[in-house]
């Protein structure tokens, strides 16, 4: 079974800095996603970041690109979410999710909370003074 956990998240005040850790197990397929998502209460999960194994690419939603940069630390099997200049609003659970068949190549594809097969249980930001 494929499994995620992702951790990082906590409070910080208005335009500081937190990094986001997902650690994957449980598959070793070659072709592959790793994304970033989040949801605010009473609003939609969103696609933040995606990094996909099948083009090489990563991906960002135009509100985040500038501020929020996804890596990859290879040996430790952990994807990661660099996330600056936070603002109040981007106060929400942050999730990562995996794709684990084909790869999701493509922006659309990539930021797209459907088409991803497996989901940690997120970790929660606060930006706050």
């Amino acid at each position: 079974q494929a499994q995620l956990v992702e951790s990082g998240g906590g409070l910080v005040q208005p335009g500081g800095s937190l990094r986001l850790s997902c650690a994957v197990s449980g598959f070793t397929l070659e072709y592959y996603a790793i994304g970033w998502f989040r949801q605010a209460p009473g609003k939609e999960r969103e696609g933040v970041s995606c990094l996909d194994s099948s083009d090489g690419n990563t991906y960002y939603a135009d509100s985040w690109k500038g501020r929020f940069t996804i890596s990859r630390d290879n040996a430790g099997d952990t994807v990661y979410l660099q996330m600056n200049s936070l603002k109040p609003e981007d106060a929400a659970k942050y999730y990562c999710a995996a794709e684990v068949f084909r790869g999701l190549p493509g922006r659309l594809g990539c930021l797209t909370p459907t088409s991803y097969d497996y989901w940690g249980q997120g970790t929660q930001v606060t930006v706050s003074s």
